[in-house]
């Protein structure tokens, strides 16, 4: 598997050779990667590639059976879930996961609680959300899909993440609605914040990354810069369609996980 970390800017993140089991089942088989400050990496692959364990990891919501996380030059596997919030360390968990009881403003007061000194604010996430003070004393329950995407994102923002982690953005949601989701990345990258993000759809992550890793059974099979990879090459990683006696394999033009 070729690599092109040569060009990458000074490592925000790195993941090293890390493996991840579920009970006995190995869902990260030896995972790194590299991430520039600024950068926004994708993570693409099918349904149970080991996506989401990735960032659960990299969150401290799941521990690693070996492997080592550094950030900003700390290694920080050890740290709870929390530490790693207040680190800058923030993800958005697939389906949103809101208190659906608690207003949209209580929503964000939770992102809050181990916020670091920073840009964002709850007053900030209305000027990028603009619908939102108007329904700041609205259930969270009562919130359409990509209105509940849109706190969660809030929710994350408002504790200043360096790096924010972005599972499945567009699950479940309207092609307009993902792409009106997908219009505030810019803003968040102009306030400094590095993103990595888990997504299916592969032309979106391709539009937005300046850089992609493919995930298939846990292993990485492809990693590159979007316009240098083949649509070919990326089918084949994505579906192990070049798989031998050893496993996938795939390189840029060229042409192992549960979640």
């Amino acid at each position: 598997m070729r690599t092109e970390d040569e060009g990458i800017a000074a490592p925000l993140l790195e993941v090293r050779d890390l493996t991840v089991h579920h009970g006995q089942l190995r869902a990260l088989n030896q995972v790194s990667l590299i991430i520039g400050a600024g950068e926004v990496q994708a993570m693409i692959g099918a349904n149970g590639a080991g996506k989401s364990t990735l960032l659960r990891t990299i969150s401290g919501l799941k521990a690693a059976t070996s492997g080592t996380v550094i950030f900003d030059g700390a290694d920080v596997g050890r740290l709870r879930a929390e530490r790693r919030v207040a680190a800058g360390i923030v993800m958005v968990p697939e389906g949103r996961r809101l208190f659906p009881s608690l207003t949209v403003e209580e929503n964000l007061q939770v992102g809050a609680s181990y916020a670091r000194p920073g840009p964002w604010s709850i007053e900030r996430v209305y000027e990028l959300f603009s619908w939102m003070p108007d329904r700041r004393r609205q259930l969270a329950s009562q919130l359409s899909g990509g209105e509940q995407q849109a706190v969660a994102i809030g929710r994350a923002l408002v504790a200043n993440p360096r790096l924010l982690l972005l599972d499945e953005l567009s699950l479940g949601l309207a092609p307009v609605v993902v792409s009106r989701i997908y219009d505030t990345l810019p803003e968040l990258l102009a306030s400094g914040v590095t993103v990595l993000l888990v997504e299916q759809d592969v032309s979106q992550a391709l539009r937005v990354a300046s850089r992609v890793h493919c995930l298939l059974e846990g292993r990485i099979t492809l990693q590159g810069e979007p316009s240098r990879l083949s649509p070919a090459a990326i089918e084949e990683a994505y579906f192990g369609l070049s798989a031998g006696p050893a496993g996938p394999v795939a390189t840029p033009r060229a042409s192992g996980a549960a979640e």
